[in-house]
């Protein structure tokens, strides 16, 4: 039995699919590090100590009632007018819960954090409770996780506002990895993956496939920003900082989602989840349909250039049922 005190990063008994993820977060820390002037290095070393990270912590215990205050605003805001357009009934949503669950997982982000542990150690820690709180919200219908993983994102965004660059690059991945394990079904994809066999063909060809999500995702928004640039979404124009994170954020979602297609043998995810809440976030963040039919495209032509042929064949089907779901037969335009 595994030592409840030990750091759930080294845990032989979690899912193996956790850990490859969580390694993906080290990266931009690494290269921000390596930039650093000398000057620089020390002012970094100050805020990465354990005070150092200790006093941010404090900074952001105080302002995260204000900062999920402002998310939940802009939220309701974009998002009200789509609770009337589909018909969703207004009592599934509890903003008590949902303002709850929140500061109750950015509590613990800032504990890891506080505790100088890596963003990869929080993916393990932080991923069971986001996968319960995704079933909670989700039970009566999918599409709440919208309002629970868009509070979660302007969260994060408003609390990193008002910290220093070098506060605000040691702490912004681990934000990634709760606004990642919310906005995607990756507990769902690691429970999943635990049931299957160690030579599991589909487990081979996810394992496969994660290590290079993020780089197929920039690959593909590099593409679309070259096609079509100047392309005004709600938040600015596609070649904007802010909009290229949450573009890639969605093609890293779109991958995941065929992960647990695949591991499932079953397109219930796309149909049951990931299409109802597409067709209530993209209208209100102006995201048109035939752009996500273009991300989709090319998701395949990219996949094809980094897996294997064996491998892209188990993901065909679902990478073909998430083509038909986003045609303009079904969507009407």
């Amino acid at each position: 039995m595994p030592n409840p005190e030990s750091d759930p990063g080294d845990r032989e008994d979690f899912p193996a699919l956790a850990k490859l993820w969580g390694k993906r977060y080290v990266q931009s820390l690494l290269s921000y590090s390596h930039a650093l002037s000398n000057r620089d290095r020390d002012r970094f070393s100050e805020v990465s100590s354990l005070e150092g990270r200790a006093q941010t912590v404090a900074k952001l215990l105080k302002s995260l009632n204000f900062a999920s205050a402002q998310a939940w605003s802009k939220t309701e805001s974009l998002l009200t007018a789509e609770v009337q357009r589909h018909g969703i009934n207004p009592h599934y949503i509890d903003p008590w819960q949902i303002a709850r669950d929140s500061h109750r997982l950015f509590e613990k982000v800032l504990e890891v954090y506080h505790q100088g542990k890596a963003p990869q150690s929080l993916a393990t820690v932080i991923g069971p409770e986001c996968g319960r709180v995704r079933k909670s919200v989700s039970t009566a219908d999918p599409r709440i996780l919208g309002f629970m993983s868009m509070q979660i994102h302007y969260t994060g965004q408003k609390l990193l506002e008002p910290l220093s660059d070098a506060e605000r690059i040691l702490i912004e991945d681990y934000f990634k990895v709760l606004d990642d394990h919310l906005y995607m079904p990756l507990q769902r994809a690691y429970e999943v993956a635990a049931d299957h066999p160690e030579h599991s063909a589909p487990l081979a060809a996810v394992q496969a496939l994660l290590p290079q999500s993020s780089r197929i995702a920039q690959e593909v928004c590099q593409q679309v920003i070259q096609d079509v640039g100047n392309y005004q979404s709600f938040s600015g124009s596609l070649s904007s900082p802010t909009v290229q994170v949450s573009s890639i954020r969605d093609v890293e979602m779109f991958q995941i989602y065929l992960c647990v297609c695949t591991l499932e043998n079953s397109i219930a995810a796309f149909q049951e989840e990931l299409f109802p809440l597409c067709m209530m976030l993209y209208p209100p963040l102006k995201v048109e349909w035939w752009l996500v039919r273009s991300l989709v495209e090319l998701l395949e032509q990219a996949m094809n250039r980094c897996l294997e042929l064996h491998q892209v064949k188990l993901f065909q089907p679902y990478l073909d049922s998430m083509q038909q779901l986003f045609t303009i037969e079904v969507l009407g335009h």
